[in-house]
């Protein structure tokens, strides 16, 4: 915790630029419900990475280049792994039928969500962590440092990137999201219309109270964010798992472009086939990470070359492969399964 309370100045611009943001985009650049286009698209994921690496370059100024790395490191980590949640957001909104000028206001509130719950994992996580350290102990002349949490994690990140491997999308393309954790509580709490009524989470039909399809989408997507965020919030642990600051502002700056990427990549998601064998490789070499790091310290330079090598060759197989299904010839061109 020493770095939130060494440099509560980072700490209050942090708050205050994701405010202004926030404020920003519900207030005056989404004040009126509209489809969100590419260009706008792309817009708003630049302006939300270049804020990202500005404050990872205050970061780099204040505490160092090692810290600096740890932020890009993190920062990258959960933008890699996110594409996976964007997946199933867009089935989401498939299933439901949601109107695509309403996508922005759910994914804007389930951000908020994320914020909240986000930084209730971080934080109790760093205080599990460094309450669960074995007492130090030597073998063949080296001190040894072991925590159990960490290892544990490990373990875990190793088993979902092998999974993640073997892993089909389609199972997700058939899913009844109706009987999804979130959707089930809203029913069992709320009567719920079957008709949207614009962008309102709750309508009044006959006089009686009711919550919208629209917030039946909502519920889904925060408990989709949190069931990913078992895999996500563990991978960062490996990073800093001592210091909270480094692992919520970068989280928080991966989460608040998510909105702008998901409206770039929904047209385009099937072009990134071979990114979910990165996103394994990268579970993977995480959860290797914990588990050696008694015995080997992988720095965070290294790690965030690693992460930045898997994420760009899994993207450049990719584009490979959608150029050579497109060769006059190629079985798949042709309509067939090769």
């Amino acid at each position: 915790m020493d770095n939130l309370i060494n440099h509560p100045g980072i700490l209050t611009a942090f708050g205050v630029l994701v405010l202004i943001m926030l404020l920003l985009d519900l207030g005056v650049f989404n004040k009126h419900t509209h489809k969100v286009g590419n260009k706008e698209a792309l817009a708003w994921s630049l302006v939300w990475i270049g804020l990202s690496m500005a404050f990872s370059g205050v970061i780099y100024h204040v505490m160092g280049f090692e810290k600096f790395t740890q932020f890009q490191s993190a920062y990258w980590i959960e933008k890699a792994l996110s594409v996976d949640n964007l997946f199933v957001f867009i089935l989401v909104f498939g299933f439901f039928n949601v109107p695509e000028e309403l996508h922005h206001k759910v994914l804007f509130w389930g951000v908020i969500g994320a914020l909240v719950f986000r930084a209730i994992f971080i934080f109790t996580g760093v205080g599990l962590i460094n309450m669960t350290y074995l007492p130090e102990f030597e073998l063949y002349g080296h001190t040894f440092k072991v925590n159990v949490l960490l290892f544990l994690f490990g373990i875990f990140l190793l088993y979902a990137g092998i999974k993640s491997w073997f892993a089909k999308h389609d199972n997700d393309e058939n899913k009844d999201f109706n009987k999804s954790p979130g959707a089930r509580l809203v029913h069992r709490f709320f009567s719920v219309s079957e008709q949207y009524d614009g962008g309102k989470f709750f309508t009044k039909e006959n006089g009686v109270k009711m919550a919208t399809p629209l917030f039946v989408v909502l519920a889904v997507i925060e408990f989709t964010d949190l069931l990913f965020a078992v895999d996500s919030i563990p991978a960062i642990f490996a990073i800093a798992p001592n210091d909270p600051f480094i692992l919520y502002t970068s989280n928080i700056f991966a989460i608040l472009g998510l909105r702008a990427l998901y409206f770039l990549l929904a047209n385009f998601m099937h072009k990134f086939s071979k990114l979910k064998y990165g996103l394994a490789v990268i579970l993977s070499f995480i959860g290797v990470k914990m588990i050696i790091s008694p015995v080997v310290h992988i720095s965070s330079p290294l790690s965030l070359s690693i992460v930045g090598s898997v994420l760009l060759v899994s993207l450049i197989a990719s584009l490979l492969t959608q150029r050579l299904k497109k060769l006059p010839g190629n079985k798949v061109f042709r309509g067939t399964n090769l």
